[in-house]
């Protein structure tokens, strides 16, 4: 599904240029767990947004189900990005205006879906993640455990072939954050690829590949049989 090739990123300030990313070469399949790790200012959130198609590389290549991302336009990135692709925030990113029926059922909208299958979609997603009883509340009346099911359930609701999440327990107590995990292995179980920047080690093992990154490198990647139990 994603192959990339000596990725590099910099950031340039006045006459300073500070490395993010340097030479990353990822080869990550369909239907991985994967989590990337390592100290804050490593690069995570940085690959990962390349990834994403948000930002773009300096230099090397990046596939997406092989399709060269550097030769596309920025809308033909978004349209793959939109049809492929769910993201999940650590600060949750909903819309604090719309219910939390509203807010998954948002990236519907934009899509050919008519009403009715909508309404079955949303409705599904919020009994599987536990919230349908919270369908008229707004985030702010939520716990953050449940903003991140609502999160969850958005991110999922057009069905992604990848789900890229960013620190999503970063903000949740132990017992919020093992259920989000918990959440997403059962995506992943249905055959959603599932990549997760996260500075746990306790969230990390939940996947069976871990990558580590040090100073915009790649220091491991390491694969597990077993995961968390």
């Amino acid at each position: 599904m994603i192959k990339t090739f000596n990725l590099e990123k910099f950031y340039k300030s006045g006459s300073v240029t500070t490395v993010a990313l340097q030479r990353i070469t990822l080869d990550i399949g369909e239907g991985e767990l994967v989590a990337i790790t390592g100290p804050s200012g490593c690069g995570k959130s940085t690959l990962l947004n390349i990834l994403g198609m948000i930002d773009q590389a300096d230099g090397g290549e990046y596939f997406f189900n092989n399709n060269l991302v550097t030769d596309l336009s920025d809308k033909q990135k978004a349209q793959l990005r939109k049809e492929n692709i769910g993201f999940i925030f650590q600060s949750f990113n909903l819309v604090n205006e719309l219910t939390v029926y509203e807010n998954v059922e948002l990236p519907l909208l934009y899509t050919k879906m008519g009403a009715t299958e909508r309404k079955e979609r949303v409705n599904s997603l919020l009994e599987k993640l536990k919230i349908a009883h919270r369908s008229r509340h707004y985030p702010q009346q939520l716990s953050g455990g449940q903003q991140q099911c609502v999160a969850v359930a958005r991110a999922i609701a057009h069905r992604p072939r990848l789900i890229l999440a960013d620190e999503p327990t970063g903000n949740l107590d132990t017992k919020n954050g093992d259920e989000v995990m918990k959440q997403l292995l059962e995506l992943n179980e249905e055959g959603t690829t599932i990549i997760i920047v996260t500075h746990s080690q306790h969230y990390a093992h939940f996947c069976t590949r871990t990558i580590s990154l040090l100073d915009g490198r790649v220091l491991a990647d390491e694969t597990r049989h077993l995961r968390y139990a």
